[in-house]
């Protein structure tokens, strides 16, 4: 029998989707049900507590970088081991870029084109039956995005659950519970969004309290109902991003932490072995590996043990006289000659490329990226259309003199320039790379 599916969608960032859908996976999972996560957008975060709280690997799907039969080819794969699929909305359910239809990085794309319902979670916080008007606006905007059900978070008193639920009733739209306002339920968060869930002091603890609200509060079997069987088309991984080698040291630790786990389980059906190590441990990549990477994190919380970390720093340069080295994001700032802390205190990197980046200056880049690789490298030949995604508070400082890693666009195809360095074997960007275009 095909696995169900449902987006848990809301009108707004902050509306408490990723609470709801923790809570969802762990109540399910509780039941017996093979449940799986999945967020819509290039958030690297919540697939973590999708993990945490089901045991299954999280997943991105990721409709403007993604092509669609790439998104088939996922969708298909991670329903096979799965009874049910609840997939978190990224920002607002129809918040995307201009673009090709069905392409816009929206979670309504993929509802569109996946005949996939959505429970639609309001905070009805601080309203009541105006909770009705949104959920009417939801209704009607798309008649291609249906919306199945409709469940109230941060609901006060019995009598604002009543006149918010009855005014959303009369809409002829099933409501299926209410969330009281609970500030125990609430996440921890920092720059980048959550605090990860490797890194909650509490996490087990946290989803089994997620759980027991869902539990008390929403009708679980009608969630379920609400789900639709899954009708995928064909796909294909060819948009795929090949493993950068055979045998692939990934640093792993609370400094370097965001590799999309399409990715991680594409290298390895491809063949490649993943060997992880921690540079904050002072760890060397593995010398029998053939390509170190550094992935994303927060090596601006960390700079002072990084730059303490000798044998960490040595056995990178020695790898990197042989091999090839690339750094996503934190990792192209551990790669650059120095990083600037929050307290404008400089920390010497790695050195394997010329720049200096700060955390002391913040200002937020984030956005959609379309890159063609200037050079031939770990994610492809020269001329290589990569698409990714930009989300960082650091700011480049000094360029150095490096050759550029790509030349970048916008979602829209806006010319921004030159994007990260390379040298010899070297490389480094600050956009996290996603699928090929």
């Amino acid at each position: 029998m095909s696995a169900r599916a449902i987006i848990i969608g809301a009108p707004r960032s902050g509306s408490g989707k990723t609470s709801v859908t923790i809570g969802l996976l762990r109540a399910f999972s509780r039941r017996g049900v093979k449940v799986r996560g999945i967020k819509t957008g290039p958030d690297y975060i919540d697939p973590g507590f999708h993990a945490a709280a089901t045991g299954l690997e999280g997943l991105n799907l990721e409709s403007w970088a993604m092509r669609p039969a790439l998104i088939a080819h996922l969708l298909d794969d991670a329903a096979k081991d799965a009874d049910l699929l609840l997939i978190e909305s990224a920002m607002g359910l129809f918040d995307g870029i201009p673009g090709e239809p069905n392409r816009s990085g929206a979670a309504a794309d993929l509802a569109r084109s996946m005949n996939i319902p959505v429970l639609l979670v309001l905070d009805v916080s601080g309203q009541s039956q105006t909770a009705a008007a949104l959920a009417c606006g939801f209704l009607r905007y798309d008649p291609a995005v249906r919306i199945a059900a409709v469940a109230m978070n941060r609901a006060g008193s019995e009598r604002h659950v009543r006149l918010a639920g009855d005014a959303i009733r009369a809409l002829g739209v099933p409501l299926v519970g209410a969330v009281r306002r609970d500030a125990g339920l609430t996440l921890p968060e920092r720059h980048l969004g959550l605090v990860q869930a490797s890194e909650h002091p509490a996490i087990e603890a946290h989803i089994e309290r997620l759980a027991d609200a869902m539990e008390r509060s929403l009708d679980l079997d009608a969630i379920h109902a609400a789900a639709a069987p899954l009708a995928i088309p064909p796909g294909s991984d060819e948009a795929m991003i090949s493993p950068p080698g055979q045998r692939i040291a990934i640093a792993e630790d609370a400094a370097f932490t965001f590799l999309y786990p399409h990715l991680r389980r594409h290298w390895r059906r491809a063949g490649a072995e993943l060997v992880g190590f921690s540079p904050l441990a002072d760890e060397a990549p593995p010398a029998d590996c053939d390509v170190c990477w550094l992935p994303g994190g927060y090596p601006e919380l960390h700079a002072g043990r990084l730059a303490a970390a000798e044998t960490f720093r040595a056995g990178l340069v020695r790898f990197a006289g042989t091999k090839a080295v690339h750094g996503e994001c934190g990792g192209y700032m551990a790669l650059g000659e120095s990083l600037t802390d929050a307290a404008g205190k400089t920390h010497r990197m790695a050195g394997l490329l010329s720049h200096r980046t700060s955390f002391a200056e913040r200002k937020m880049n984030l956005g959609y990226r379309q890159a063609r690789l200037v050079d031939s490298g770990v994610l492809g030949p020269a001329g290589t259309s990569i698409r990714g995604h930009e989300f960082h508070y650091a700011r480049v400082i000094d360029p150095g003199c490096d050759a550029p890693f790509a030349e970048i666009a916008d979602g829209e195809g806006r010319p921004i320039g030159f994007s990260g360095g390379r040298r010899r074997l070297v490389s480094g960007t600050f956009f996290h790379a996603i699928a090929r275009s």
